[in-house]
């Protein structure tokens, strides 16, 4: 049989009764409907009850079959079909989706998409609070049994980071008591109390800027490892080889962690409270002109025990934040390295997101308290 008697012929044919025969012969396979692709398709009327005639087709495949119930509208009446076609064209049709707009055309609206997103940080929530509840029982474990703390790597993290970040926090700090002196400091001349930049720089320093700057300096630095490492650890299925070896792996990568970086903050903490009122006495004697030691007992008046602790206070709470979440997203990498890099940059976002919010709920909490 020659390749034109082969390729797919089609007609339409009025068969009384407002009814449209849709006559097909040929071969309604890949090959044979080529020539049809090139022409626009007869359809027939949308109102029209259609009989779908194959007599005359030689060869079907699932094609062709689709191809017909496209022109036919996804419903038709069935006439002079071979058994095994008539099955085909029934198994095409229950599968296929017919007469349907193309997804593009069915975009969800605003209020469908504000839902979605929504319900999808709903979800976060949720699971951030499940590895949390998590964490707190292996490491209620891991205190009830202090060999299983492995304070080891608790040290670790320590050096790595605490040790390690102690010359960009100090330098930070540093350039931030600097600019909040001089800031501050221009104003405060033009009433001629340049003393009081003492206060200014004093409390800022080690109520806020100090654990708040060294909270988000250790998301970006830290946070950022810890996803990246247990990411990677996803991805090579090292995490999987620990729950096969009957470890823990909250307990090994997570709690040590967290341990140490609830112990390095505090410390790097009080190293920035220190540099960032050195910055701040070296600007006021600069350019307002305070002597070290008026700037000293000054600040000895304004600032108390309570300022002081109120500051160190929240570090041990960034620490946890930081540590919980970048091990979480860390637990969510897939098997990609896009899905680790994706991961990390979403856990330096949140981190430093529930950081500054945490630091709001702290201070409308102290100013309740009268702190």
């Amino acid at each position: 049989m020659g390749e034109a008697a082969e390729a797919a012929r089609l007609a339409l044919e009025p068969a009384g009764e407002g009814a449209v025969r849709v006559r097909a012969a040929g071969a309604w396979t890949v090959r044979g409907i080529e020539p049809l692709a090139r022409a626009p398709l007869p359809a027939p009327p949308a109102d029209a009850r259609v009989v779908l005639d194959g007599s005359a087709v030689a060869a079907l495949d699932t094609a062709g079959a689709w191809l017909l119930w496209r022109i036919a509208g996804g419903e038709a009446e069935l006439t002079g079909w071979r058994p095994g076609f008539a099955a085909l064209l029934e198994l095409v049709r229950r599968h296929a989706r017919l007469g349907l707009p193309p997804e593009a055309h069915n975009r969800p609206g605003a209020l469908a998409a504000l839902g979605a997103r929504v319900v999808r940080q709903a979800r976060e929530a949720w699971s951030l609070l499940a590895f949390v509840g998590a964490v707190a029982l292996d490491l209620s474990r891991a205190l009830a049994r202090p060999r299983h703390l492995r304070l080891g790597l608790a040290l670790q993290e320590v050096q790595a980071a605490g040790v390690s970040a102690l010359p960009i926090v100090g330098l930070l700090a540093f350039l931030m008591g600097i600019v909040i002196a001089y800031q501050g400091g221009v104003q405060l001349r033009s009433y001629g109390a340049n003393i009081f930049v003492a206060d200014l720089v004093g409390l800022s320093v080690l109520r806020e800027i100090a654990p708040l700057i060294t909270a988000i300096l250790l998301a970006g630095r830290s946070g950022s490892a810890y996803t990246a490492q247990i990411g990677t650890m996803r991805v090579t299925e090292e995490i999987d080889a620990l729950r096969t070896l009957g470890l823990s792996p909250l307990e090994i990568l997570v709690v040590p962690k967290l341990l140490g970086l609830v112990l390095a903050l505090p410390l790097l903490t009080v190293y920035a409270d220190a540099l960032g009122v050195a910055g701040g006495m070296l600007m006021a004697q600069w350019v307002l002109e305070v002597s070290p030691s008026a700037f000293v007992e000054r600040l000895h008046q304004a600032v108390g025990l309570s300022d002081y602790l109120v500051g160190v206070g929240k570090a041990p709470v960034f620490a946890a934040l930081i540590a919980l979440v970048g091990c979480h997203r860390g637990f969510l990498a897939g098997a990609s390295a896009d899905s680790v890099g994706r991961q990390t940059t979403l856990s330096v976002v949140q981190a430093i997101f529930l950081i500054i919010v945490t630091d709001a709920a702290f201070s409308v909490v102290f100013s309740w308290l009268g702190l």
